[in-house]
Formats: structure tokens, C-alpha cells, sequence
């Protein structure tokens, strides 16, 4: 009998996370509404410790546009809510064509609780070798439309 041992195939994240895109030199950015106290840039750029809060209630959506097609291995979200019970959803959906269509990558619910859990914090790996746009859509509470979204961090690897 002839052994081989063979590599794990896995994608190691930690090696994706070294260098996140420059989106303030790559993309443009469209977003639903904002806060004027909290901007996207303050959840899309480091720098900020403040974070992305909608200027108006109910369901938000932040488009990353690419000036020019980028390879994108993972996308990091962060999102904090330490006063109210809430159940947020949100969708990461991808273009590679310029908008003309678009992949679902997920789709997500997670509730958030202040004597419990107040902070989600993920990694979606992906492997795109050309991403023309990045939409992310948050409905901050699936049963109450008066809620406000928040997005503490966006980064893209």
C-alpha cells in the first residue's frame, strides 16, 4: 500500500483577512439614508469608531459600486445594539456584471438582545475573481418598521 498525506483544501480565513480593499480609492458608495452624526464612511473606512446609522427607519441598503472590477475573497460585517430587542435581517448580494444581475450570497437573521447578545460579528468567505458591485440590505427588525438600521463595520478582502 502507497500513503500520501494530502494538504487541507480548506480556505484559511485569517490568510484572507491581511489587506482589506481601499474602498475610498476603489468604489463608490450609495446608501438609503444616513444619519448625519453617522455617515457610511464611518462603518466603510478605519479611522472611525462611531459606525453607519440610517437617517430614517425601516428597511436600508448600502451599494458598494467599483470603478473597476475587484476580486473579493470575504466580506466582514459587524453590527452592535445594546438598547433594544430586536431581530435584524440582512442580505449580501453581488453583481459581476455591472448590475444587469445579481448573486445572493446570504441571507441572515440574528437577534440581538441587551442583557444577552449585542453584537454580531461575521465573515462571509466568497471566492469572485471579479466584482463590479456589492449591495447590502438590513432590515433592522423583522416586526417593527419604526426601527432604525446601524452598521458598526463593513470591510471587503
Amino acid at each position: 500500500m502507497q500513503k500520501r498525506i494530502i494538504g487541507d483544501s480548506r480556505i484559511d480565513a485569517a490568510s484572507l483577512m491581511t489587506q482589506h480593499l481601499s474602498l475610498e480609492e476603489l468604489a463608490d458608495v450609495e446608501v438609503s439614508s444616513e444619519d448625519v452624526e453617522h455617515p457610511i464612511e464611518a462603518a466603510l473606512l478605519p479611522g472611525f469608531n462611531r459606525g453607519w446609522r440610517a437617517g430614517v427607519p425601516g428597511k436600508q441598503t448600502i451599494r458598494l459600486l467599483f470603478k473597476q472590477a475587484q476580486p473579493v475573497k470575504c466580506i466582514q460585517l459587524d453590527f452592535l445594539e445594546s438598547s433594544i430587542v430586536r431581530t435584524q435581517e440582512y442580505i449580501i448580494r453581488m453583481s459581476q456584471d455591472n448590475g444587469q444581475s445579481f448573486v445572493e450570497i446570504v441571507r441572515q437573521q440574528w437577534n440581538f438582545n441587551p442583557q444577552g447578545c449585542t453584537a454580531e460579528s461575521e465573515q462571509h468567505i466568497v471566492d469572485l475573481p471579479a466584482v463590479s458591485i456589492i449591495e447590502l440590505h438590513i432590515t433592522p427588525d423583522i416586526s417593527d418598521p419604526s426601527v432604525f438600521a446601524s452598521l458598526e463595520k463593513m470591510r471587503v478582502f
